[in-house]
């Protein structure tokens, strides 16, 4: 585990030095380019169609990640591949801008609490899936098909990642389906930036 720990933070600072040299998003920009987004993940970042993440609320560094490692191939996607292809870093940046000023919220439903969220992602997703790291996403409100999409993605190799990639390499059909629907059935609440 501290291996994955140290494994993970090298990673995070790798990352951040290649954000550095991204440009500094403007959000009100974001906005109106984040209407290409908007079929799909919501013009607040809450998506519309099971496939698709909720990215309002998401750290805008996390977001910029994504969208380059779309853009390069290193992550791959039908939809989200082609649309990264045309994004430029000025671009991505207003986008990340634009989503992470949306707060995120999140509910158990009545009955749970903390204690029974599955141990295996609280460290950095949070009990309640908002992610406690700037480089985990936000899980709460998820589909099932998107979550089990990813950890299958993440235990195939299809998706890598310095963490995930181990962690999912140990799940099960069912375990997967068992942190799906813990993090599906948690109501995510993203409140509109002004």
């Amino acid at each position: 585990m501290l291996r994955s720990v140290i494994l993970a933070l090298g990673g995070v600072f790798l990352a951040q030095s290649a954000l550095a040299d991204m440009p500094a998003g403007d959000p009100a920009e974001g906005r109106k380019k984040a209407t290409m987004c908007r079929t799909c993940h919501g013009i607040e970042g809450l998506a519309k169609i099971p496939i698709a993440p909720n990215i309002g609320g998401e750290p805008a560094a996390y977001i910029t990640r994504q969208l380059i490692a779309f853009r390069s191939g290193a992550r791959t996607h039908e939809m989200m591949s082609v649309v990264a292809k045309s994004l430029d870093d000025q671009t991505i940046a207003d986008v990340a801008a634009w989503y992470a000023l949306q707060k995120a919220s999140a509910t158990l439903p009545a009955g749970k609490t903390d204690a029974q969220a599955p141990e295996t992602c609280v460290a950095c997703h949070g009990a309640e899936g908002i992610a406690t790291m700037e480089d985990a996403p936000n899980l709460a409100g998820e589909t099932v098909m998107y979550l089990d999409t990813q950890l299958k993605a993440f235990r195939s190799g299809k998706r890598t990642h310095e963490i995930m990639s181990g962690i999912a390499a140990d799940l099960s059909d069912d375990d997967i389906r068992t942190l799906a629907e813990w993090y599906s059935g948690i109501k995510l609440k993203i409140e509109k930036a002004n």
